[in-house]
């Protein structure tokens, strides 16, 4: 396998997730709990997120003391019919670029935002209500996200994700398609982009030119292929068990990662919403023992 360990990092979602099926970031355990727990699974590096109680320089070195580094970062950018909002959002997502770029890390991933009652979280992984008006109105707004990401010296990277207004491989098109590669790279989810109903491998292969990242996860296809034809919502398919850990669904990971082409320098997140255990450590623990078998690496005593 071409890619090497020092490109991984983790998402430690598993600490977030709600019963509900959603992400409430007000329940993770304190920092150093897991920073300590994702060094002892075999990670070195986490998908950056400066709390918002800390500073940049306190959060980086917090992950020095762990021997973590810092990976990519995420911008969510919810979309807002006021522009006055939107510019709120905007200016956001310049400090995220801001503090990744003082972390030392460039890179972060851009999706529109999910919100609750938002139609397509109503309706996953369809495209409900693909209005092409709306959609070169989205495809604007994260091309302006981006533009301002690349001038705080950051790479942007499009995220669809299920959920938000793009979503599909016709969404995520567009987007590539009409915004510049200069300001805009690829950061894929393969779970999200499976869940819509097609190989992640084939559009990654596509847009490798451009690929500064790739989000994995493992997935269920049979809840995917049963919450898309039964029209069932996200959280309750996230709930019936869509996501599990690497190694123990359907996905091909293998066929993802040299979807990426032999000389593909960017990032690689693993991320597990909720997986198979309501245990987050006992999740991570999972994830490390994946990531230790993929490559033979001699993680850290768990």
């Amino acid at each position: 396998m071409p890619i090497s360990p020092s490109q991984f990092a983790i998402n430690p979602l598993q600490w977030v997730a709600t019963e509900d099926g959603w992400i409430d970031p007000s329940i993770a355990p304190p920092l150093p709990e897991r920073l300590t727990r994702i060094a002892a699974a075999g990670f070195t590096a986490i998908q950056s997120e400066v709390p918002s109680d800390s500073t940049v320089g306190a959060y980086g070195q917090a992950l020095e003391a762990a021997g973590i580094r810092p990976g990519p970062g995420y911008v969510n950018l919810p979309w807002a019919d006021l522009a006055a909002d939107r510019a709120r959002h905007l200016e956001r997502a310049k400090v995220l670029a801001a503090n990744n770029v003082e972390l030392g890390n460039e890179l972060l991933f851009l999706a529109m935002g999910m919100q609750r009652d938002a139609p397509r979280v109503a309706h996953p992984a369809v495209g409900y209500d693909h209005n092409p008006s709306r959609l070169e109105q989205v495809r604007d707004y994260l091309a302006e996200a981006a533009q301002l990401i690349t001038a705080e010296g950051g790479v942007a990277a499009l995220h669809p994700h299920i959920g938000t207004w793009v979503e599909t491989e016709d969404d995520a098109r567009l987007v590539l398609d009409s915004v510049d590669e200069s300001i805009l790279k690829f950061g894929p989810d393969a779970g999200h982009f499976a869940w819509t109903g097609i190989d992640p491998a084939g559009i990654i292969a596509e847009y490798r030119s451009r690929l500064a990242g790739i989000h994995i996860k493992d997935y269920r296809l049979d809840i995917a292929d049963k919450s898309r034809r039964e029209d069932i919502d996200y959280r309750s398919t996230v709930r019936a068990g869509i996501w599990t850990e690497p190694g123990t669904g359907d996905a091909d990971i293998p066929a993802i990662l040299a979807a990426a082409g032999e000389d593909f320098a960017g990032w690689v997140v693993v991320e597990v919403d909720r997986g198979t255990t309501a245990v987050p450590g006992e999740s991570i623990d999972l994830c490390g023992r994946w990531f230790e078998s993929t490559f033979g690496l001699e993680a850290a005593s768990r």
